[in-house]
């Protein structure tokens, strides 16, 4: 059955997101309240992107820019392609820092492409869209705090990514600390062993499971619950200005942990107002974003 594609442009809100958070490798997500806003209109040809804010000039201005991808696999998910696409970003969440901007672009473009189609959301439900999301980035931590809002568990089956959403606990005040440098996942991931120790991984079920409780019901425990031994540790040759802070956050009672694969750290609490974190790190107090993307 051929798609009726809608005449008017669509709009999308995606929100930063931290994933892991401490334990929670691969599984773990928290949307926050920084975001990209994204507009799309379908054209008689051709693909042009208009980028402002983060990554301008520097992001591609086609079909290479990753909404353009992720739009045009969600149309193919649904069934056809329009003959052109006319996007606007506007960018605020730091690109390439470890705060979730590719799933931002890769939701943003998944519910662009859904808005675009007459009875999309009929066609492509959320649990859907959270499978074609996840594919294209290939795990769904980020994209399932991104889609849905709040704190995430993510986890894959047959069918491929699920998640649920979980309310936070008010006392759960997020700070992030954005250096000047950029950081890359698959970097980061290639400075992962193949195995860890089996002490190591029971170790971080513990804390993955402590980390749920800290967040949803007592904060005063997320000190211990955002401990890790499968990640941070194996990455911190590579980021050692990463790996200081959050050590100094650590050792005054924050809990603090590497947001995703870095270089950003992710503080879970008020961080104090005489902590110096150093002039090449910008600390940006952020809420828990409990709406997620809304197109």
């Amino acid at each position: 059955m051929a798609l009726t594609f809608a005449a008017g442009p669509a709009h999308v809100r995606t929100p930063a997101t931290s994933a892991n958070l401490g334990p929670g490798f691969d599984a773990l997500g928290l949307a926050l309240s920084l975001h990209d806003e994204l507009t799309a209109s379908i054209t008689g040809g051709g693909f042009r992107v208009e980028v402002s804010g983060e990554g301008a000039g520097d992001l591609p201005a086609d079909e290479e820019h990753l909404v353009v991808r992720s739009m045009l696999a969600t149309f193919d998910e649904l069934g056809e392609r329009p003959p052109g696409l006319a996007v606007s970003c506007v960018n605020r969440i730091p690109q390439a820092r470890g705060l979730g901007s590719s799933s931002a672009a890769i939701v943003g473009g998944v519910l662009l492409a859904r808005a675009l189609v007459s009875g999309g959301a009929a066609l492509l439900g959320d649990d859907a869209a959270l499978r074609v999301a996840a594919r294209l980035e290939g795990h769904p931590d980020n994209v399932a705090p991104c889609l849905l809002g709040g704190f995430t568990i993510a986890w894959t089956e047959g069918a491929g990514a699920r998640a649920v959403k979980i309310d936070t606990h008010p006392g759960v005040r997020p700070t992030v600390f954005v250096p000047a440098e950029r950081g890359y996942t698959a970097a980061a991931r290639r400075a992962l062993p193949a195995g860890v120790p089996h002490a190591d991984a029971a170790f971080n079920a513990g804390r993955s499971a402590l980390l749920v409780h800290a967040l949803t019901t007592d904060p005063t425990l997320l000190l211990a619950a955002t401990e890790d031994r499968l990640h941070q540790g194996y990455r911190a040759e590579a980021m050692p200005g990463t790996a200081s802070l959050v050590a100094g956050l650590r050792s005054i009672g924050v809990p603090a942990t590497v947001s995703g694969a870095g270089p950003s750290v992710l503080a879970f609490t008020e961080v104090p107002g005489d902590f110096r974190a150093g002039r090449e790190w910008r600390a940006v107090p952020l809420g828990v974003d409990v709406a997620g993307a809304l197109a």
